[in-house]
């Protein structure tokens, strides 16, 4: 089993501030730490508001995919 830095569990957060929460919790790892994104559904724009905002920077790796519940790890580049 993965150890994760933290965990974001996106379907419990307001939307207006979702991917702010998941960004800060994105910039607050460190370098080769991993976090753990849960959401309720496939979170792809997410995945290109990463690589528009922090470039090759990060690793994307679906852990889960849906139907009801999509996990992925989110790397930090270390």
């Amino acid at each position: 089993m993965d150890d994760y830095a933290k965990v974001v569990r996106a379907q419990e957060l307001p939307p207006q501030i979702k991917h702010k929460i998941i960004f800060e919790a994105f910039d607050a790892l460190g370098g080769g730490e991993a976090m753990l994104l849960v959401n309720d559904h496939d979170p792809v724009p997410l995945f290109y508001q990463f690589q528009a905002t922090r470039g090759d920077t990060f690793t994307w790796e679906y852990v889960e995919q849906g139907p009801e519940l999509f996990r992925v790890k989110i790397g930090k580049v270390g």
